[in-house]
């Protein structure tokens, strides 16, 4: 989680219709606090705003708001394997999840923690994650994320990595919806600013 921070990036699906590259730019603030704007030509304008308990959509051919809400926040972001719950997640995970050691183990080269998460309630997109966690960076290099029974929902693996304010984090990542046949969506960051001055007005509904 950081103070704050702003990206830009591309989410590019590959599924059996073809290829599709979707470009943004992001901000965030603290551990609830995030704006999406879509600036590929298809979703101009289109926002994503995400505060404590809240997402809103923002269609500037429809000038209204839309709140998602429950099921809704599982919804594919652009026809992507990515739901806009994945994309601005809250980042309490230990609220939601109790959490267990299962193991150590070498992943790309690295040695990895693997951690279970299991979901204290029903609220969650995922009632089980399992990640691998870097031992010395403790960047999340895998995760597969399931239903309670083990029913295989979602996995993530990252590609590459970047440094950013002394850290490494997360350049390029693959998410695979189990759920669909033949689709994977990878998001590339092209750019990361770190514990940056953003203007609060960012994350408000007027904006």
């Amino acid at each position: 989680t950081f103070g704050t921070s702003y990206s830009e990036g591309e989410i590019v699906t590959t599924d059996r219709f073809g290829k599709k590259t979707s470009t943004f730019k992001a901000w965030s603030r603290g551990a609830y606090d995030s704006l999406i704007e879509f600036t590929s030509v298809a979703e101009r304008g289109q926002k994503i705003l995400r505060t404590e308990g809240a997402l809103y959509l923002f269609y500037p051919d429809a000038e209204e708001l839309i709140r998602l809400q429950g099921a809704a926040l599982r919804q594919s972001m652009l026809g992507s394997d990515i739901s806009y719950e994945d994309m601005t997640g809250e980042k309490d995970t230990l609220a939601q999840y109790d959490v267990k050691l299962l193991r150590n183990e070498v992943f790309n080269g690295r040695s990895c923690h693997v951690l279970q998460f299991d979901a204290k309630t029903r609220t969650v997109a995922y009632p089980r994650q399992v990640v691998w966690v870097d031992t010395e960076t403790y960047m999340v290099w895998r995760g597969e994320f399931s239903t309670q029974s083990g029913r295989l929902l979602k996995e993530m693996e990252v590609l590459e990595t970047m440094e950013a304010d002394g850290r490494t984090l997360p350049g390029v990542t693959r998410i695979s919806d189990k759920m669909k046949r033949d689709s994977a969506t990878e998001m590339r960051l092209v750019k990361l600013d770190i514990d940056i001055s953003l203007d609060p007005a960012i994350f408000t509904l007027q904006n």
